[in-house]
Parts: C-alpha cells; structure tokens; sequence
C-alpha cells in the first residue's frame, strides 16, 4: 500500500477539520483570559460555558459537573487522589485491567496508607462479578474504579452492574470511559456512576484537552490549587481554544455517534472474518462485547514488536497495546491469564470513522505476508 493506512484510533484520533475550525479564532485573535471580566474575558468565558454543556450532553450529565483537565489522565489521577485525599484512608478497589493512569494513583495511595485491592477479570477481560461481591463484602470500601472499555482489548464491562453493587455498599464508583466515549453510547446516570472521566483526543478532539464529571455532592480535594478554575478543583487559566475544540468534538461524536459505530462495526466484523481466515490467528475476548471499533489478535510464537515494525514499514499504523506502555508486556492479557505465546505476539487494531474496507483488506493481505516472513519467537 502506497499511502499511510493509520488504524491505532485507540491511541490517539486525528483531529477533525471541522473541530480545528471551531478552535481557530480563539488560537488567533480570541485571546482572553475566561477569568477576567472585560469583553475579551466574557467571550472566552462563554466559549468554555458552551463547551462545557457539549462535554456534558455527550454523556447524559450537566454543565455543573464538568471539570475540565488536561487529558484523560489528569482526570483519572483527580478521580482517585481528589476522592481519597478528602477521606480518611480506608479500601480502595481497582480492576486489575485499567489504564496505568488508574493503576498508579491506587498504588500511590497505598503507599500513603490506603489499602489497595484488585478486582480479577475472566479471559475474556470481564470483571469477575463474584470476586467483586467478595471484595465488598469484606467491609467498607471508599472508591471503586473500573473502566467502561478496556484501552487494549475493547472490552466492555457491566458497569451498571458493578454501579448497584457498589451502591448498595456506601462506596464511590469511578468509571474511565475515555475510550468508550463517541463509540458508544454513555449515559452517566444509567452507569450510577459519581466519577467519570473523558479525554478529548479520543473522539477527534485535540490533545491536551480532558474532563472529570464529577456528581455535585461529592467531595473531592484538588489536585492543583490555584486560582479557584474549575469549581477550585483545577488552578490555572484554562486552554480555551483546546476546550473548544474539545465541545465541538463531543458535539459531533454525539450527532454522529450510530453511523460511526455502525460504519465501524461493519469494518471490525471484515477484519475479523479476514483474520479468522489466517492460520494461526488468535482473536482475543473473541466472545465479549466489545467497542465496534477494536480487534486484538495474536499468532503465537510471532514478536508482536516485530509484528508492529513489520507493518510500520509497509504503511499501517498498529499497535501491540496501550500507546503508554509500548514495548513492555501488558498487564492486561496478563491479567485475563494468556498464554505467554499468545501475550507475546498481540497487535491491537483500532478503526475510525475514516477508515474503508479496502484499507482492511489490504491489511489482511499484509499480515499474511509479514506472518510468512517472519520467524518464530522464543517464548517462556
């Protein structure tokens, strides 16, 4: 394939003109503080006050609760040190399949006292609902985090479900959706979840840009103390052209959202049909309901690095995990108790709203290839 074929959506999207277009005027001469109180400031300070509503009517919540982040990230890390730092230690639960921006958190506060616990999942990437039962039932638990769809494998979790058992214990239930969101749709009351955390660059928006949806009665310490932005949870001037962008993303990933899903689910079940035609081919959590978007697969006893580069250079854009932990083993298939030659060799495939069938086609034709070049990897 001659031109660039990009298919790691899940690491990051390409920004859509039609957003840049939105964030223009206000990286050229829109320039005011959304803080100050002269016209400038009220034009910026209007601008996020939009944006705010668009981030909010993506995922069925309010204005109110949006609290604007750098990234996804951020959002996660004032999820968990916000909601805990405002309690006096006590149980902390986490899927052992979240992000790493969830994972480190959890292990910070463990080590300022809180008692860390980890949720299994089955192999299919589920959370293991009994496992979860036995976990609450041994006393109070402050926060819970558990992630709408798995980053690496797309797997979705039954969070509705794991909301009421949480509920029912007097604990707070953050949910990670930054990969659900525009692919899926969210409805934070339906979830029953207090946190939810969402990130711009996601679904078309441009990077840099998050948000933490926080339920108003709940108590959170700020991560950044500054200027009182954000409700006093978030000091420091906000990136106006960055939230506005981040607006206009959610505004069209909400209007757009069934043709996307629809159109990407058409291209995941061409590409899972190509694979399956491949001898050696594993797809992972084949079984689980899973984003339209995503496919993990391996060949066993083939390096998934080698994989990546080898598709790198025919003009394909994969990857074999999350983006933050390129090149290291993932602690999800890990999790989710896979073979060692099947971890090894995984590539993850994350399709967007651009992408054609001819594109995976093509793909498939390449794997076969690269597969047929490559020699077998050494594997524990």
């Amino acid at each position: 394939m001659s031109a660039s074929v990009y298919f790691d959506h899940n690491a990051s999207a390409p920004l859509d003109p039609r957003v840049l277009a939105t964030m223009l005027p206000f990286m050229r001469e829109h320039h005011g503080n959304a803080s100050s109180l002269h016209r400038a400031g009220r034009r910026a300070r209007n601008a996020l006050d939009a944006a705010r509503a668009q981030v909010a009517m993506l995922v069925g919540s309010e204005p109110g609760e949006v609290v604007f982040t750098s990234g996804g990230s951020e959002a996660n890390a004032l999820a968990l040190r916000g909601c805990c730092e405002a309690r006096t230690p006590s149980r902390l639960l986490v899927s052992a399949v979240e992000h790493s921006s969830v994972l480190a958190p959890a292990r910070a506060l463990f080590r300022a006292g809180w008692v860390l616990e980890i949720i299994p999942v089955d192999r299919d990437c589920r959370v293991d609902l009994a496992a979860l039962d036995e976990l609450l039932e041994r006393g109070p638990v402050a926060l819970v985090s558990v992630m709408l769809a798995n980053n690496e494998t797309g797997v979705l979790q039954d969070v509705a479900a794991i909301a009421a058992r949480v509920r029912s214990r007097g604990g707070v239930l953050h949910v990670d959706a930054a990969q659900a969101a525009g692919r899926v749709p969210i409805d934070m009351r339906a979830l029953g979840c207090q946190l939810l955390t969402l990130s711009a660059h996601k679904l078309h928006g441009p990077q840099g840009a998050g948000a933490l949806l926080r339920d108003r009665g709940l108590q959170l310490a700020p991560l950044i103390a500054g200027g009182g932005q954000e409700q006093g949870l978030r000091g420091g001037t906000e990136p106006v052209a960055a939230l506005v962008g981040f607006g206009a993303a959610a505004a069209l990933a909400a209007a757009e959202l069934p043709a996307r899903a629809a159109a990407m689910l058409v291209l995941r079940q061409r590409l899972e049909t190509g694979l399956r035609e491949l001898c050696g081919v594993a797809l992972v959590a084949e079984g689980a309901a899973r984003l339209p978007n995503t496919v993990q697969f391996a060949l066993a006893g083939l390096d998934g690095a080698a994989l990546q580069m080898g598709f790198d250079r025919l003009g394909f854009a994969v990857s074999t995990g999350s983006a933050c932990h390129a090149g290291k083993p993932s602690h999800v298939l890990a999790a989710m108790g896979l073979p060692n030659d099947i971890a090894q060799g995984a590539i993850r495939v994350s399709l967007g709203k651009d992408n054609t069938a001819s594109e995976v086609d093509a793909f498939i034709v390449a794997l076969a290839g690269i597969s047929a070049a490559l020699p077998v990897a050494a594997v524990g």
